[in-house]
């Protein structure tokens, strides 16, 4: 963990208090009296987003809650982060989540029955060809607590796990993960777990999750090899961006995945 700018752990604390309010690039940077522009610079290095970028992040995540805790119309939630326009909201919530508001509402009815499915599986390896045109991402997962469920493991454009992952399976437990086939581009992996326990709810907004993320990309070359990864999951930090995708949306791919082989 980076212990470096604390002041900008100050500036996400204010952002998660007031996320109702308006939140100006300009305010944020007073706060702790820096230009706008070098508080954009410390704090996208402490982060690995931009002050707003997060800022849109967590209004987003804040309408994921409000969509399973209270009964207000889809269009009302969206004019509660900010949206005007229904449309609007209804697609920059499924780009980043992945399904739609109302899909997500409902997908509460689906956790305990893909818990299920999981545990059921006999063999969680998918099978990973020999040959391949592109690149071979390898690495182990680890942990700093115990962990008796599974592992999510993706590779995202951003440093931010939103929208459907370009690369991503489930772990059956902690270790070695593989992905190939990558072609190049540029990738931040992100990893998240989920254990056999937990409510409906924690699965939804999965904000105790333990996680990890690279800040720094990924970067696949044209006949490069990529370095070994080595991650370990840890409990959520302050400056961590929330998880937006969908948990039980990646669940069910996997399965899908897995019952076509």
């Amino acid at each position: 963990m980076t212990y470096r700018y604390p002041e900008i752990e100050e500036v996400i604390s204010y952002i998660q208090k007031n996320i109702d309010e308006p939140l100006s690039l300009s305010q944020l940077a007073n706060k702790v009296s820096y230009s706008p522009y070098h508080f954009t610079r410390i704090f996208k290095e402490k982060t690995g987003l931009s002050p707003l970028y997060y800022v849109s992040a967590m209004r987003l995540q804040k309408a994921k809650d409000l969509l399973l805790n209270t009964n207000l119309t889809v269009r009302d939630i969206g004019m509660e982060i900010g949206q005007q326009s229904l449309g609007t909201f209804t697609t920059r919530f499924t780009q980043k989540v992945g399904v739609t508001p109302s899909q997500f509402r409902k997908s509460n009815m689906q956790v305990d029955d893909l818990l299920l499915s999981l545990q059921k599986l006999n063999d969680w390896r998918e099978q990973y060809p020999t040959l391949n045109q592109y690149a071979r991402i390898e690495g182990t997962v680890r942990a700093t607590l115990p962990l008796k469920g599974f592992v999510l493991i993706g590779l995202f454009s951003k440093p931010i796990p939103e929208g459907f992952p370009l690369y991503g399976t489930l772990l059956s437990s902690l270790g070695d993960f593989c992905f190939t086939n990558v072609i190049p581009g540029t990738y931040y992996l992100m990893a998240t777990s989920i254990s056999w326990e937990m409510e409906f709810m924690d699965v939804l907004l999965p904000q105790t999750t333990l996680r990890t993320r690279s800040k720094k990309p990924i970067v696949v070359k044209s006949h490069s090899a990529v370095p070994y990864q080595e991650v370990t999951l840890y409990s959520p930090r302050i400056d961590d961006p929330p998880i937006l995708v969908s948990i039980p949306l990646l669940m069910n791919h996997f399965l899908n995945r897995i019952h076509q082989h």
